[in-house]
């Protein structure tokens, strides 16, 4: 195991590494900007260097900087936690021609899966059902428009090095298309420094469902279940559950099994994600892989006991898996509310300022991950996640009335934040049935917009 790791993130993800790293006797170094001077995360750590100012161009993503923060404070590997360098090949290439163990998959594996054109054509190689659409990057609108009318409208278009909805959009109509492609591919350069898109037909009815899995060196790897990510707004997701309530044990080993043809065709090693559309019929075609510790990670680790981060650290320092696919078993079912600093009733603002008091919510089956206390000012300049509050139970019922329950316990003053919005989505009865869609909440902000006016 390591002696020394630093953690090349900040918020809840860094201290969700620190915790890990003192259940495993690993000294924690977090880089923080001046920003975060005075996170959580540098209170927890073992010690703490900062690596520049506020904007991440100069701290978060300064590999320069964030090197040199390793070597000088002794480590012997970094951990990227999510966002940021963390699907990033050349970080990890650097960090390796430095002599630093990057807590992730091999920079191959990273660039394969980061090209998401890419990333198809791999996964339908190997076997793993695709959705129809373009074999790489797009040339030309042109091309594209051969393309849709092709496969047929509606279509997507989607940024080949893109991530959270940026460098995406749907396109109705051929007479869309090009203004459609202009702004899409504006949108990748500006967020991704390329503007490559690639096209695919846009299915309706479908829900989002994630498979993790783990993988080492010696060529053993497991999957651990299904989350259903469906709850989002802009392609960012609010809710997530864990199993699917679209899942059943057939469907479940079929895309395992097939995430595991996906792992084991590209060398894969460490934790990653599959993640997938599911259709009503039960078809499900490959989206994208996240070569990284994903935010809803606390799903899997609660229904199936593994401890995903220890894993991470355990399989990058040479440890073997020692679970089989046989020793992974899904109790209970899971749920986690992101909770943001934003304004629901004033279409999603966010919300700035201090954070005046803070009660978390606590009982059987909660979980609250989080880098927040009271007189703590979170940095406007990052996301707006300020904790994620996790929920257990013997079945879905049970995980859904526990965070009810935890919603309604958890206080947080000073800014307005997603928990009184993500509290009624609770009630409302489709999403208690489990008959959802990517369109659910999208068309239940829309009606409620109506409502309004």
């Amino acid at each position: 195991m390591f002696d020394k790791i630093l953690i090349a993130n900040r918020g809840e993800i860094a201290v969700r590494i620190v915790r890990a790293c003192q259940e495993l006797g690993v000294r924690a170094v977090v880089a923080y900007s001046q920003a975060d001077r005075d996170s959580l995360a540098v209170r927890l750590a073992d010690e703490a260097v900062c690596i520049g100012p506020a904007a991440p161009a100069r701290s978060y993503l300064n590999t320069p900087a964030l090197i040199t923060a390793a070597l000088i404070t002794g480590c012997d590997a970094v951990h990227p936690g999510y966002g940021f360098l963390s699907e990033n090949p050349y970080f990890a290439e650097i960090c390796q021609e430095c002599s630093l163990t990057f807590i992730g998959p091999s920079p191959e594996a990273i660039r394969l899966m980061g090209d998401k054109a890419v990333a198809r054509q791999t996964m339908r190689a190997a076997g793993m059902p695709v959705i129809p659409g373009s074999d790489g990057a797009l040339r030309s609108v042109d091309e594209a428009s051969e393309l849709a009318r092709e496969i047929g409208f509606p279509v997507l278009l989607k940024a080949v090095a893109g991530g959270g909805g940026r460098g995406m959009r749907v396109v109705q109509e051929e007479s869309e298309l090009a203004r459609a492609y202009a702004t899409a591919k504006a949108e990748a350069e500006a967020a991704f420094g390329q503007g490559d898109l690639y096209l695919e037909r846009y299915l309706t009815g479908m829900r989002h469902v994630e498979i993790q899995v783990l993988a080492d060196s010696y060529g053993n790897a497991i999957y651990l279940g299904e989350r259903d990510c469906s709850i989002q707004r802009r392609h960012q997701k609010i809710i997530e559950e864990g199993p699917s309530p679209a899942v059943n044990a057939d469907l479940r080993a079929a895309m395992g099994d097939a995430a595991m043809r996906g792992v084991r065709a590209i060398g894969y090693t460490n934790a990653g994600t599959m993640e997938c559309l599911l259709g009503p019929d039960g078809h499900f075609y490959f989206m994208e892989m996240n070569t990284r510790i994903q935010v809803e990670h606390p799903v899997t680790e609660l229904i199936t006991g593994v401890d995903l981060v220890k894993w991470q650290l355990r399989i990058a320092a040479g440890e073997r898996l020692t679970l089989t696919q046989k020793d992974v078993r899904i109790r209970g079912h899971a749920v986690e509310c992101r909770i943001n600093a934003e304004d629901p009733e004033r279409d999603f603002l966010p919300s700035a300022g201090e954070v005046e008091f803070f009660l978390p919510p606590g009982g059987p089956g909660v979980r609250v991950d989080s880098h927040i206390y009271a007189g703590y000012t979170p940095p406007g300049t990052y996301d707006s996640l300020l904790a994620k509050i996790i929920t257990w139970g013997q079945d879905r019922d049970e995980a859904l009335t526990r965070m009810q329950r935890a919603l309604s316990e958890c206080i947080i003053t000073g800014v307005k934040t997603s928990m009184p919005f993500q509290l009624a989505l609770l009630d409302e009865p489709d999403f208690r049935r489990g008959t959802i869609d990517l369109s659910f909440l999208p068309n239940l902000i829309q009606r409620q917009k109506g409502q309004a006016t």
